[in-house]
């Protein structure tokens, strides 16, 4: 039956209570030991963790998942540090942390002189024991004990057999159904880092190698009991099998970047393969029309995509996009079903440029300047494409980037106009021999000018310069409209003013859409 008693902790504050209203329900639960406020739990376990810590001369891993897990299993919080025996210390330092935090919730310990992991960890007891915790203390240790046992076994059991011998079982493991296993996965990436190797600086052999063994580590015992290492333990037993650093390096980072906060390879055989490794995925999901919809994305390709942009970006790749899919589907197997011919590339770069869109936007860029930029079409350098925004967002701010907008429109609004009373387009030259007042004589010259410049600086990459080329035609284009009638009586007159009016609107279009930017 519903109503107003309730009781306290379990074994701290176990009589019943009766709760008039939420405050005083709240102050008599503390009262019985227990803390209902969530976030108060999660600070005072992190508080009271690190004063623990303290006088060990060591400061708390912090980690917010586990945080959250552990908050929700202790109503009064009591972290006591326990000691990690030194003889687990061998092992490597996510082989403890990850048997830690998984099986045990503990949260780890660092050393701040080294940065190094230190033998201890933090358990967050719910009640605070009759002896300060310790016998508390002792059974968590005894059980770690246990368990870092079971990880030193798989370690040791591991390292026996080399990663390179361990690739005949991927061929059991199913990527998916109609994209064959994982050793045919390896094989299409292998031959993918090959290729992309060149273009990001890294060693074609090395790369290869390196995608090669990337998945071996799925098949170890380690990565079977903790899934969460896959990679991490590939470069260890990769550099026990005797393999180069950078090869080693390559299998524990193709996985990265794996969320928004998470660092991007940098070096470059790392990035040859974790590039591959994507961009892989994406060209056969897409070849099987297996996309992701609405809210619904269940092989993370939404995530690969944005991986592979960050990789680009960060690492300021000049990647042409469409050359790399298409040499992913070359390579690619014969897929069963799959829609062949590379006639699902375009939607696949348009995904590509749909997430580079998220991208910016979460970045703070404004959503009509990207759409500016990506009006233009063609392009697939995702570098030159944060430039081109770039400098017309720099270039929007300023009193003659506005004022051209402005110009931009007022042209583009009686062309509509006048193109939609005469049926038919303006978009031819103006004839310089028709016309009438200096202004369009200056306007005309300036346009031309202007064009010429701005391509040479787009061609030399330089978009800044681009801007301030198109900036050079403010003077003239306010003169033009301050001073010459567009729709004069005479018709010839009339429709060289229009042609024009078109010439500055196509010029500006050269570095942009004017036409998407709002405000």
């Amino acid at each position: 039956a519903a109503g107003n008693p309730s009781r306290g902790h379990r074994f701290l504050g176990p009589e019943t209570f009766a709760a008039k209203h939420f405050d005083d329900y709240a102050e008599k639960l503390r009262a019985a030991r227990v803390v209902l406020d969530t976030a108060e739990r999660k600070g005072l376990i992190v508080q009271d963790a690190k004063k623990a810590l303290f006088l060990e001369h060591l400061e708390l891993v912090e980690d917010a998942g586990l945080l959250d897990e552990v908050a929700g299993l202790v109503e009064w919080p009591v972290p006591l540090v326990g000691r990690i025996d030194e003889s687990f210390l061998d092992l490597p330092p996510e082989v403890l942390t990850t048997t830690m935090r998984a099986h045990q919730r503990y949260f780890s310990a660092r050393d701040p002189k080294t940065g190094s992991l230190a033998p201890f960890f933090v358990v967050v007891a719910n009640i605070p024991g009759d002896d300060d915790g310790r016998a508390i203390v002792a059974g968590n240790e005894r059980v770690l004990r246990a368990r870092l046992s079971d990880a030193r076994f798989f370690w040791d059991q591991d390292r026996q057999v080399r990663l390179e011998d361990r690739l005949p079982a991927l061929d059991g493991v199913v990527f998916h159904a109609r994209l064959g296993s994982v050793r045919q996965k390896v094989e299409r990436i292998a031959a993918l880092a090959r290729e992309i190797a060149p273009l990001v600086g890294a060693d074609p052999a090395k790369a290869e190698r390196a995608a090669t063994l990337a998945k071996a580590d799925l098949t170890s015992g380690m990565v079977g009991e903790f899934p969460e290492l896959q990679g991490k333990m590939g470069r260890y037993y990769a550099l026990h099998d005797g393999e180069d650093a950078a090869v080693a390096d390559a299998v524990r980072d193709h996985y990265a970047p794996l969320g928004p906060s998470d660092q991007v390879p940098t070096v470059p055989v790392s990035i040859a393969v974790a590039l591959a490794d994507k961009i892989d995925s994406l060209v056969g999901f897409w070849a099987i029309d297996e996309k992701p919809t609405g809210s619904k994305d269940p092989y993370a390709l939404r995530r690969a995509a944005l991986g592979v942009i960050r990789i680009v970006l960060e690492n300021e790749l000049r990647l042409g996009l469409r050359q790399t899919v298409s040499k992913a589907d070359i390579l690619a197997a014969t897929v069963e079903g799959g829609v062949r011919g590379r006639s699902y590339i375009p939607d696949l770069l348009a995904f590509f440029a749909d997430r580079l869109k998220v991208h910016l936007r979460e970045q703070g860029v404004r959503h009509d300047l990207i759409a500016a930029v990506f009006a233009l079409g063609g392009q697939d350098d995702l570098v030159l494409l944060v430039r081109r925004v770039e400098a017309l967002r720099a270039f929007l701010a300023t009193d003659d980037g506005a004022n051209l907008l402005t110009a931009y429109r007022r042209a583009s609004n009686i062309l509509r106009i006048e193109e939609r009373k005469d049926g038919r387009g303006f978009d031819g030259d103006p004839d310089p021999a028709r016309f009438a007042q200096a202004e369009e004589t200056v306007l005309a010259e300036r346009l031309a000018a202007v064009a010429s410049e701005a391509d040479a600086a787009i061609a030399a990459e330089d978009f800044s310069a681009a801007m301030a080329a198109m900036a050079g035609l403010r003077g003239p284009v306010d003169a033009f409209f301050d001073r010459v009638t567009v729709n004069a009586d005479d018709p010839e007159l009339r429709e060289n003013r229009l042609e024009l009016l078109s010439r500055i609107r196509a010029t500006l279009s050269r570095v942009a859409d004017f036409a998407q930017i709002e405000g």
